[in-house]
């Protein structure tokens, strides 16, 4: 196996940890948030100015890959790594998720989705086979299972059936994978219905796959709901294996998932709202295109020590962003995800100091975020 993850230490109040996960390019600590580089790039960011922030790992998107350049582009390029010029880890999705948001673009059976390009119409066919073959010519050190995502709301028929499917694909992809250099993680699916959460994390874990996402989550239910699904889910995943929660980005649920024992997350939300001037702070979300910021002189987060608010107002930053200035967009992308990865070092220097929950606590109040945190 080309991966190894390692359980450093364990919250002494709530399902917290702290790991290690060694890849065959490099060694992430987790808790961990990944940066997404959808079309093999950050928007806005180089990988030189990810170094820079503390980024471990980045994940790249299977589908849009796929569509362009191409993914035997990609592998006649070196790989995924070269290509991009991204030294350390890479985690690629499946495409399943874009694929199944296309409503209107795509027919789903038990052999795959059939569905059309976003871009030009063109009609492609996935698979859990032809997944992993994408995966696998793009190179990176862990590729997800192709899943099906079922939405929210969904009946628990629907529901179930999605999982079922996630399952038999999942199996499917293991049989075929082969890149010796890259592992697969399964994906555990079944909406907000507990029962099939569990089912579907017994069903994946029979499969012994060397790490576990969990997925359709954060797709419109409410956050409590989200959190009641990863406490029903994450006793039923090996302990000795990295957990993985797909597409949140937010403090708060950053913050509810470690407590929860989830050690993995990504999103693109800290890079999208930062092209819609949108920033993170210690004190919650700060639209720094409003008005009100048009003569403030201070940084757009007294607390923080990232290359933005070191050297720039959020008056100047107003002032990019009104004027179109790529500059703009720049400096609030490195802010947000700045924030997010120093939030994750000091969740894991928390857990370490066995001071989580009064961190935890302290933090979603300045945050302003009312809700509860659980185990």
């Amino acid at each position: 196996m080309s991966i190894r993850f390692e359980v450093l230490k364990e919250s002494t109040e709530s399902s917290a940890r702290v790991g290690k996960l060694y890849t065959p390019h490099g060694e992430i600590d987790t808790p961990v948030f990944m940066p997404v580089g959808t079309q093999a790039t950050v928007k806005t960011m180089s990988p030189h100015e990810l170094e820079e922030i503390g980024a471990q790992i980045i994940l790249s998107n299977t589908y849009h890959l796929y569509l362009r350049p191409g993914h035997d582009l990609v592998a006649e390029a070196g790989g995924l790594h070269r290509f991009m010029n991204w030294p350390k880890p890479i985690l690629t999705d499946s495409g399943g998720f874009q694929v199944f948001s296309l409503v209107d673009l795509r027919e789903i059976n038990d052999d795959g989705v059939t569905f059309r390009s976003h871009i030009d119409g063109s009609k492609h066919f996935f698979s859990p086979e032809i997944s992993m073959e994408i995966q696998m010519a793009l190179g990176s050190d862990i590729a997800m299972a192709f899943d099906e995502c079922a939405p929210y709301p969904c009946s628990f028929e629907e529901a179930k059936k999605a999982m079922e499917r996630t399952s038999r694909w999942a199996e499917r992809c293991l049989k075929f994978h082969n890149h010796p250099q890259q592992v697969v993680f399964g994906i555990v699916q079944g909406s907000v219905y507990p029962e099939l959460r569990v089912e579907s994390a017994k069903q994946l874990t029979q499969l012994d796959f060397p790490g576990y996402g969990i997925g359709g989550l954060s797709v419109g239910e409410p956050k409590p709901l989200m959190y009641e699904m990863l406490e029903h889910t994450i006793p039923h995943l090996p302990a000795n294996k990295p957990r993985y929660l797909m597409g949140v980005g937010s403090p708060d649920c950053l913050v509810e998932g470690v407590l929860r024992g989830v050690d993995m997350f990504d999103c693109v939300l800290p890079t999208r709202i930062a092209r819609n001037g949108t920033v993170m702070t210690s004190q919650g979300k700060l639209v720094v295109r409003n008005a009100q910021y048009a003569r403030d002189f201070s940084p757009l987060d007294p607390e923080c020590g990232c290359y933005t608010c070191r050297n720039y107002s959020r008056a100047y930053i107003r002032h990019l962003l009104k004027a179109d200035e790529v500059l703009g967009i720049r400096l609030t992308t490195i802010h947000n995800l700045s924030f997010l990865i120093d939030l994750m070092g000091k969740i894991r220097k928390a857990i370490l100091e066995d001071s989580l929950r009064d961190f935890a606590q302290e933090f979603l109040e300045r945050y302003n975020i009312k809700e509860g945190f659980g185990n």
